[in-house]
């Protein structure tokens, strides 16, 4: 049966770059810039992001300390190192081996810098990664770092292109392109990875793993732990579920599957295989529940049986495993205690003993620790990140082996926070479930006040505290609450806390958004009307079904590169990669349950919604701006509500491109939620149901 919900009469605005509808987005974008013009606030964020002084959390490749620098005189930034020991010393004598504008200003190209895959141990070589717009796709070029130049005799370089590729050796690259024969999956992706040789065509390289179309993508990598090159393919199935395969990589590629669940992480360090579950899966007659990470012996999943694996994590009801990082001889996890962090070394020699890693930190502040880089082919250093929402990221030198702290720099305060206080509190969702929050504003609350609740809930993803470099001058200075929350669908209790919110379940993720929305209520923390939400992607349709399904709860709504039309996200940009996560809107039963969270069709013109800006960039490739365009479209013609629209050109999913870009945007965000939440509290109760 035809379904009436597929009328839609905003598909013109899917024409990306058509001109009907880039003029319509520029009228909007002129509108909402000129309501919330902010050069006085965007002028010092900006100066914050510029500042010459501000903390350098840098990338470690052999004794060199990379950075890409960007500042008011490099928009686009500089990409730069300085030896590791001058660093680590304070130094500040760095060599610039790209400008990044320069190249832009020669090529006629604005150029964003995209990130560089650096050669084994040793090698003076780099993939250079350089966006012509800020989106996904790029080009890559092979950069010579003695020389400080791109190689021009004979050199890797790929045509923009959503790939990704690792060395093998100097003249071989393992790559998945989507060029020259390779073509994509329905989500955009590569769907090969190819052995390609220096000095032949990426079109003549041989194909060592292929995907379907319907298949997510192919990812690539090569670990040369102990000078040894393994190399290993990711045939990603969907979101969550992949096949591993590796083999020698000096040898003719012969790829072995590493029996592992589908649904787990795989990672190949040396001798070793790790294997973080997100489900259980029984090992010998012992089951290990979801989350567990189990290492052993890389042959005992390529032929010798996993029984060779041993848990070196197990989580708790409380505890769960972030992320783990391999130096020279440790394995440090970085993990959360009820959404709090804590960072252990393991010790292989030692079966794996665990020994607490100490940051030197006061504990003043709830925070985060986080691994910046290590480079495990070269010793046991290790650098870390600590921050929280009051306090400035600080810059910390240990060992993993033999821990000593030391506090290199930090960053200084960008606003004050004497008055100011984080707190945690716990709000109950519909179904009973406790949901943590963050909470940041004055130590004396004059109640009711305005608060900016944001959260993501979705991919196994955490909101962990993070240094209000924007939101303290923007609106912590200003009297306002900032609220972080924990709901389902994020990562904050491992695998299973995602797991409760996926597809069908979507809506527990949403319910626990209103729950802590309506906690700060009844603590008297504020009220509805002063409550605005902000969420971006997989958040911008959180706070999408918060504007449609819990109107009266919110005063305000900002929702950024947002998935809003979950009847056609899977033909938009990377859309189908996400099936695993929300559904198949394709397939009826899916659909059923797809539908009732589907901002673009939740729209009810008999209902009240409160105001809302909307913002996306031309160039974003993952989401798109599409789906904010036709939300906008719909809640301007069918409804009365405020709406506002701003579409950036460049920026890709991140909507901002450099500094000044981010600042304006920033700027207006917060001008527009100070407008509609301390100056005009109330719009939605002024307006007839």
């Amino acid at each position: 049966m035809h379904d009436p919900i597929d009328d839609d009469p905003y598909l013109w605005l899917e024409a990306i770059r058509d001109d009907r509808a880039l003029d319509w987005a520029r009228e909007r974008t002129a509108a909402t810039e000129t309501a919330y013009h902010a050069p006085a606030l965007a002028g010092r964020l900006r100066d914050i992001l510029d500042d010459p002084d501000r903390l350098v959390v840098p990338s470690r490749h052999g004794d060199w300390m990379y950075d890409l620098w960007r500042d008011a005189a490099n928009p686009r930034g500089l990409w730069r190192r300085m030896p590791r020991a001058a660093f680590a010393a304070g130094g500040s004598d760095w060599q610039v081996l790209l400008d990044v504008d320069a190249l832009g200003r020669a090529e006629g190209t604005p150029w964003a810098f995209a990130g560089a895959v650096h050669g084994p141990r040793g090698s003076d070589r780099a993939l250079v990664q350089l966006s012509p717009d800020g989106g996904d796709a790029h080009v890559v070029r092979e950069f010579d770092l003695a020389a400080v130049r791109f190689v021009d005799d004979d050199p890797f370089t790929v045509a923009a292109d959503k790939s990704h590729g690792a060395w093998v050796d100097a003249e071989t690259l393992l790559i998945a392109s989507a060029l020259d024969g390779g073509s994509t999956t329905a989500s955009g992706y590569p769907r090969t990875a190819r052995v390609w040789r220096r000095g032949t065509a990426l079109a003549a390289a041989s194909v060592v793993t292929e995907a379907t179309e319907q298949d997510v993508a192919v990812f690539v990598g090569v670990d040369h732990t102990d000078d040894v090159a393994t190399a290993v393919t990711v045939l990603a199935h969907d979101f969550f579920h992949d096949e591993v395969f590796a083999w020698p990589a000096a040898e003719d590629p012969a790829p072995v599957r590493i029996d592992a669940p589908q649904d787990a992480h795989v990672d190949v360090h040396g001798a070793f295989v790790s294997v973080r579950l997100r489900t259980d899966w029984t090992v010998a007659g012992t089951t290990h529940p979801g989350g567990t990470l189990l290492i052993g012996p890389l042959h005992a999943l390529t032929g010798g049986g996993p029984a060779q694996l041993v848990p070196v994590f197990t989580p708790t009801p409380t505890t769960i495993l972030e992320t783990w990082t391999w130096t020279r001889t440790r394995l440090v996890l970085t993990g959360l205690d009820d959404v709090r962090s804590r960072i252990l070394s393991l010790d292989p020699a030692n079966g794996w003993a665990p020994t607490p890693l100490e940051t030197g930190m006061s504990a003043d502040d709830i925070l985060t620790i986080d691994v910046a880089t290590a480079d495990a082919d070269e010793d046991d250093e290790l650098w870390l990140v600590a921050r929280g929402f009051l306090t400035p990221p600080t810059l910390i030198v240990t060992d993993a082996a033999t821990p000593a702290p030391r506090i290199v720099d930090r960053a200084h305060a960008v606003f004050e926070a004497d008055d100011l206080v984080t707190t945690q509190h716990w709000a109950v969702s519909a179904d009973g479930t406790r949901i943590p929050y963050f909470q940041v504003g004055p130590r004396a609350l004059e109640e009711p006040a305005p608060v900016v609740l944001s959260g993501y809930g979705g991919f196994e993803v955490s909101r962990l505290p993070e240094y209000a470099t924007i939101v303290g001058p923007a609106w912590l200075e200003r009297g306002g609450v900032h609220v972080v929350a924990n709901i389902r669908g994020g990562g904050e209790f491992g695998p299973s806390w995602h797991l409760a919110a996926l597809r069908e379940n979507r809506h527990r993720a949403y319910e626990d958004f209103a729950a802590v929305a309506r906690d700060l209520v009844a603590r008297g923390v504020t009220t509805p009307e002063r409550i605005g939400c902000h969420g971006g992607s997989n958040g911008g349709l959180l706070v999408g079904n918060m504007l449609t399904q819990y109107p009266e709860d919110f005063g305000a709504v900002v929702c950024g590169v947002p998935l809003l039309d979950m009847r056609r996200y899977t033909q938009l940009s990377a859309g189908a990669s996400w099936i695993a996560e929300y559904g198949d809107p394709d397939d009826p039963d899916d659909w059923a349950f797809i539908r009732t969270f589907s901002p673009y069709h939740l729209v009810d013109p008999r209902r009240a919604y409160p105001p809302s800006l909307f913002y996306t960039a031309t160039s974003d490739d993952r989401v798109g701006p599409v789906q904010a365009r036709k939300m906008v479209a719909r809640l301007t013609d069918e409804t009365d509500a405020e709406v506002h629209y701003l579409e950036q050109t460049d920026g890709g999913h991140a909507a901002s491109i450099d500094n000044a870009d981010k600042a304006a945007l920033q700027a207006t965000i917060y001008t527009f939620l100070d407008d509609v939440l301390i100056r005009r509290p109330g719009r939605l109760a002024e307006r007839p149901a």
